[in-house]
């Protein structure tokens, strides 16, 4: 059983693709396509841009997207999956790779979707933390439990890791709670705002739009989403998990779990970095996590 899994925001580095656009021509055709449909050159921004500029949302999720899906058009025929997801992000990147949407109006939702949750970081300072080492349920009750403010559970990364996310008050708050709680760390991130909570409102409705006008068809296989994480082929259902996405929690647990329970045993990671690798194998020890090589 083929199983894909597709990274989101973190995962970039300088240099990332340049590799792909030495090696293949046809992810040179890809990457300068890209370029056409962004309106700036993206690529020279990858391979020779500062960390900086990778860390700015607008740059930094297309740059991801562009990583990825090239990687799994490269594997070819090779590429025959049972079953795919995408962590935030790289659910986007999952489901061109399984050909519900293409690669032209995957990479315009992914554009759309970078500036639009640049412009609700704008209207509202918001921030996130990272929890570390307690129950999930308890991060939960803390959060649940601050009023006037806002705090909620945005990533379900892996057992005892917990990304909460809202209004910097809430987030301050939250973090003195969970630390009295017993957390061993509860950390402010290095991010432009609250991702996957109430206050992406704004860009929830930016980008509904958008993908509403985005013709999506049933793919190679289901897609385990990360609104439900449970598997999705109509690609209606897809199209509205994908829209509530913005502003509800990545399953990112739960969905590994449920694909394990599915009979995954061994999962590919195709795009930068390794860590959905790292996360799996917190998850379940039982099982596998490599990179996809092109």
């Amino acid at each position: 059983m083929k199983t894909y899994v597709f990274p989101g925001q973190g995962a970039q580095y300088v240099g990332m693709g340049k590799d792909l656009y030495e090696k293949h021509s046809r992810a040179r055709y890809l990457f300068k396509k890209a370029n056409n449909i962004l309106g700036f050159d993206i690529t020279k921004v990858m391979f020779e841009g500062s960390d900086e500029d990778l860390r700015q949302t607008k740059i930094t999720q297309p740059a991801i997207f562009l990583h990825s899906v090239i990687t799994a058009h490269l594997l070819g025929k090779d590429f025959q999956p049972d079953m795919v997801a995408g962590h935030s992000l790289g659910e986007f990147s999952a489901l061109v790779a399984n050909k519900v949407i293409t690669f032209e109006d995957g990479l315009k939702l992914v554009s759309k979707r970078a500036q639009a949750m640049q412009k609700a970081c704008e209207i509202t300072p918001s921030t996130m933390a990272a929890v570390i080492g307690l129950e999930d349920s308890v991060v939960e009750n803390i959060c649940a439990s601050i009023i006037d403010e806002v705090a909620v559970p945005a990533n379900y990364n892996c057992p005892g890791q917990v990304v909460i996310s809202g209004s910097i008050r809430g987030v301050e708050i939250a973090c003195e709670k969970l630390k009295a709680a017993g957390a061993k760390r509860a950390l402010p991130l290095n991010v432009g705002g609250a991702f996957h909570s109430p206050l992406m409102e704004s860009a929830r409705q930016e980008l509904e739009k958008a993908i509403k006008d985005t013709t999506f068809v049933r793919g190679m296989c289901p897609v385990y989403q990360n609104v439900t994480a449970q598997p999705v082929s109509d690609p209606e259902i897809i199209r509205t998990n994908l829209i509530a996405q913005l502003t509800s929690s990545v399953r990112w647990t739960q969905t590994i779990q449920n694909m394990i329970a599915g009979g995954a045993k061994n999962f590919i990671e195709i795009g930068p970095g390794k860590v959905l690798q790292g996360l799996i194998l917190k998850i379940d020890k039982t099982a596998t996590a490599v990179s996809a090589e092109v």
